[in-house]
């Protein structure tokens, strides 16, 4: 018997996407923390094919911005720790699919670990090219190996969720009832989206990384910290919509707990007829291709700094600044959307109807730009800040 991360699908025909899987809660002491845990991967299970942000063009795009916006020291730094070979052959842009390719790692039931090419699905593997040789696969597996088990309390790393802890890494589920990103909140734990950015802060910083996360060095952080930006600023990986059996909102936090069969996975578990609605917000503009466009870079450079009215404070708390505004955009992605409850446990699903279908994609296709270029900006504004 082999456990693995929930298999990598491409739900949208314009770009190959990878799998975002439901959060574990936050952890709480004793039992209750336990029960929550379990509850939270029966929910796993009801949805195995979910999807992660942006597909790997999204990522290679946030990238592409950040390696034209770095300083002279900045770009030096970066390019030091993704090539010490002294090969140039990675950059930020190559660099933003690497959390992703992750996901190919299977866990074996004798507790090894294995980089595993899915023969029906071979498109998965173009991002990931850069990391072919014996060692970045290497680098990879070690990784997922040291990920798996580690934000589960200790009494139960023995036995692996059905989902590794890795990724949890990529997202937050906060209702959109909220009107900025809290750690209070449902939908957030110690080791979600912005913890993890948290995280590799650090290690860039020459501090060590803070449980429950395992990062080796510098070239994994920089790796991990160009996508999770990317992932920070896809709405559907921060706001979330919980909805009842009639399809109404419910707010999870009233009770302090998430009902599962309300969760809808990022609006993984929403179908816009034959596309699910996360996987049409991944979907970015066909024109973009992978990587910056002029429009994209003058948009970036448009981004207020940091500390600033979106930013204020240290670099440590930009993270959580930077989910309160893309929380904002989620609010608007789900204005003007009503939703019917079609599938009931184990498998939910929901079909949602717009007031005006056409306007909302050409609102999102706007959004979706703007997103892009706020995640390349704030990824080279991190970097030249720890690098000036």
């Amino acid at each position: 018997m082999t456990v693995t991360a929930f298999s990598r699908t491409a739900t949208v025909p314009r770009a190959v996407t990878f799998p975002r899987v439901v959060t574990f809660p936050r952890v709480l002491p004793g039992t209750a923390a336990l029960s929550k845990l379990v509850l939270v991967c029966l929910v796993c299970l009801m949805h195995s094919t979910a999807v992660s942000a942006w597909g790997y063009q999204g990522h290679r795009v946030v990238g592409s911005i950040a390696d034209l916006l770095l300083g002279p020291n900045a770009a030096a730094q970066v390019r030091q720790i993704l090539n010490p070979d002294g090969s140039h052959s990675l950059d930020l842009r190559k660099s933003g699919p690497w959390a992703d390719c992750v996901k190919s790692v299977v866990r074996h039931s004798n507790g090894t670990y294995d980089y595993v090419v899915n023969p029906e699905h071979y498109e998965y593997e173009v991002p990931c090219r850069p990391f072919k040789s014996e060692e970045e696969r290497a680098r990879i597996v070690d990784y997922a190996s040291r990920n798996w088990t580690n934000c589960l309390p200790p009494s139960d790393a023995s036995d692996p969720p059905p989902s590794p802890c890795h990724n949890t890494y990529h997202f937050e589920d906060v209702a959109i009832q909220r009107d900025r990103f809290d750690r209070g909140f449902q939908g957030t734990n110690d080791h979600d989206l912005v913890a993890a950015i948290g995280a590799t802060i650090a290690v860039l910083q020459d501090k060590p990384a803070p449980a429950p996360f395992s990062i080796k060095d510098k070239k994994e952080a920089l790796m991990l910290l160009t996508h999770f930006l990317g992932d920070l600023h896809q709405p559907l990986h921060v706001g979330a919509v919980y909805l009842d059996a009639s399809g109404k909102l419910v707010d999870p936090d009233i009770g302090h707990a998430v009902d599962p069969d309300t969760a809808t996975i990022g609006g993984n578990a929403i179908l816009d007829q034959n596309v699910n609605l996360h996987g049409e917000w991944d979907d970015i503009p066909t024109d973009l291709g992978d990587a910056e466009t002029r429009e994209l870079l003058a948009e970036a450079r448009s981004v207020p700094p940091s500390p600033g009215p979106t930013s204020p404070g240290p670099i440590e708390t930009w993270p959580a600044a930077w989910a309160t505004d893309t929380l904002q955009v989620a609010h608007r992605a789900f204005e003007g959307l009503s939703f019917q409850r079609t599938e009931g446990p184990p498998h939910l699903q929901w079909i949602v109807t717009f007031d005006d279908h056409t306007a909302y994609l050409w609102q999102a296709d706007i959004a979706k730009r703007r997103q892009l270029a706020k995640g390349g900006a704030r990824l080279a504004e991190i970097l030249n800040t720890i690098w000036p």
